[in-house]
């Protein structure tokens, strides 16, 4: 599965928590009626880039998704300036609750591999080409 998200891709999370108004609405109505703490919204259905890629960690850091909250302690940096406070971080998420988008409909789909032959410099090479599931159309 790691091998077909490279870093630059356009992903879809596509597991976790939901970032739908009304189903979240819903959840916490139900969960207020039990005495439950309402739930927050989640990164589920957003789309971003790959930032980069861990295979050995099978995560992959997506644009906007996950924020994670880092305090800073304060300091001066080499230009002199005082630093520190909040600042909002993407964290990694596991490779498998990502899916590569479809260049077409822009929804997310599977991936598959297809050789195709290529001419480059007189000569005929075969090269293997990602391409999506539902349009056929190289990603």
């Amino acid at each position: 599965m790691g091998a077909k998200i490279k870093k630059g891709d356009l992903v879809e999370v596509i597991a976790g928590r939901t970032s739908d108004e009304k189903k979240l609405k819903e959840r916490n109505k139900r969960r207020e009626e039990v005495g439950l703490a309402p739930l927050q919204p989640g990164d589920k259905g957003k789309q971003g880039r790959v930032l980069a890629v861990y295979r050995d960690r099978d995560r992959v850091l997506v644009e906007g998704v996950n924020i994670r909250t880092h305090h800073v302690r304060e300091g001066q940096n080499q230009q002199g300036q005082t630093t520190g406070g909040i600042e909002y971080r993407e964290a990694p998420i596991h490779i498998s609750n990502v899916a590569l988008v479809d260049p077409k409909s822009k929804k997310p789909t599977r991936v598959g591999f297809r050789e195709e032959q290529e001419e480059r410099d007189g000569r005929i090479r075969t090269v293997r080409v990602r391409y999506a599931k539902k349009s056929g159309e190289a990603i």
